[in-house]
């Protein structure tokens, strides 16, 4: 069927905010008028409680974002309308893993939750990647440590601190955290240690010594899951657990799981390919898509997730979920992207710009020194805010 001419007219780059899908589904079906009988419809097929409408609602709201691009939008409008709808997809998994989560104990269900929590992000380091975007991939790995350092845990100790005066967790879990973290970021220091005491820079030792770090990295991970699963699992029960049931159904969660994960693969799709042609006319560098905007497409949700738990005066919770992440991100998903871009040949390294080493090694020894008391307060997260808002200052100015 051939579409109707309206939708080539110039005024669509514009009005990028117009439900395209109505008018082509207006004009496939005359019986239904607009893509609200669409979500009428699915609504009352798919969804029998309040968990599942809202799965449903969040799992159709990048429709646009493909009509954008197969409409042949303009490059910005494509960038922008993908990068805003893999959010609400990040808000998604965090529903169904939330609930899956309630099946499970503690420490599986936070190990679950790292992992399909960091996914969007991951997702689009793997699209980024196979297109040769390595510097956006290497900032993209920094701003998802930093970003969950710094904003995460600033936003849930100052939610928290606002409606508890002192909130305490265990310092012996928090410290040995700590502690992986500091190896994950000495690990990621020494290779631009390495490669400036070299004279001239040979990057042929720098990918060499990145893929045996990235190895060693992968072990370590490994073996720190034996910490909380098997040799000190007492560490990471949390306080005052409510046992809550499950709404969806484990068959509903991992399609829903599997589905939204296509998605957030096509709009990655779109927005990494619209990157480099986005630069210039929206006055962003690599390093501030990287470091900045890529984390900030999971970011929201997680922050909302965790500042819930928080009121709930659950901060072990909080520190163990969070540090969960921060480490899969710097023990696995780093190391993994290095192995993958060693098989796929490309030049996917350690080696990091100096800017964003440092700022790591400060988020770090940071986060070191306000939880090494095992108590937060809300003024411990406005300085993790503060020094967020700084870094992101910083990178908008950094100049690629």
């Amino acid at each position: 069927m051939e579409l109707p001419n309206y939708f080539s007219l110039s005024v669509l780059p514009q009005r990028c905010d117009i439900d395209a899908t109505s008018m082509l589904v207006s004009q496939l079906s005359p019986n239904m008028k607009s893509i609200k009988d669409i979500d009428d419809i699915c609504l009352r097929t798919l969804a029998k409680t309040s968990m599942e409408r809202r799965i449903v609602r969040l799992s159709m709201n990048p429709r646009t974002r493909f009509v954008a691009h197969f409409l042949k939008f303009n490059d910005t409008a494509i960038f922008l309308l993908n990068f805003f709808a893999i959010i609400p997809l990040a808000k998604l998994f965090e529903i169904v893993i939330e609930d899956i989560s309630r099946r499970t104990g503690q420490t599986t269900g936070a190990l679950l939750d790292a992992t399909f929590g960091n996914l969007p992000e991951f997702v689009l380091a793997i699209i980024a990647l196979k297109q040769g975007q390595v510097r956006v991939v290497q900032a993209s790995v920094m701003g998802n440590l930093i970003s969950n350092l710094l904003l995460v845990i600033g936003s849930s100790f100052l939610v928290g601190g606002i409606k508890y005066q002192v909130q305490e967790f265990n310092e012996t879990a928090a410290q040995t955290t700590a502690s992986l973290m500091a190896v994950a970021c000495i690990a990621l220091v020494v290779p631009a240690a390495f490669n400036i005491s070299i004279p001239g820079g040979k990057d042929y030792e720098v990918v060499k010594l990145s893929h045996y770090t990235a190895i060693i990295l992968l072990i370590v991970y490994g073996l720190c899951l034996l910490f909380p699963f098997k040799t000190h699992p007492e560490l990471y029960i949390t306080e005052d657990e409510e046992d809550e049931e499950p709404e969806l159904t484990l068959i509903v969660s991992a399609v829903t799981l599997a589905v939204t994960t296509v998605i957030v693969g096509f709009c990655g799709e779109f927005l990494v390919s619209s990157i480099s042609r986005n630069l210039e006319p929206l006055r962003l560098t690599k390093t501030f898509v990287g470091l900045i905007l890529f984390p900030l497409v999971g970011r929201p949700a997680e922050a909302a997730m965790t500042a819930k738990v928080a009121m709930k005066n659950k901060m072990q919770s909080v520190i163990f979920t969070v540090a969960a992440r921060s480490l899969q991100t710097a023990l696995f998903f780093t190391p993994s992207l290095v192995v993958l871009g060693w098989i796929i040949d490309q030049p996917m390294t350690l080696l990091f710009e100096m800017f964003e080493t440092i700022v790591l090694f400060i988020s770090v020894l940071l986060l070191n020194y306000l939880i090494q008391n095992g108590r937060s307060n809300w003024f411990a997260g406005i300085l993790l805010l503060a020094t967020y808002n700084f870094v992101a200052i910083a990178s908008y100015l950094y100049p690629d």
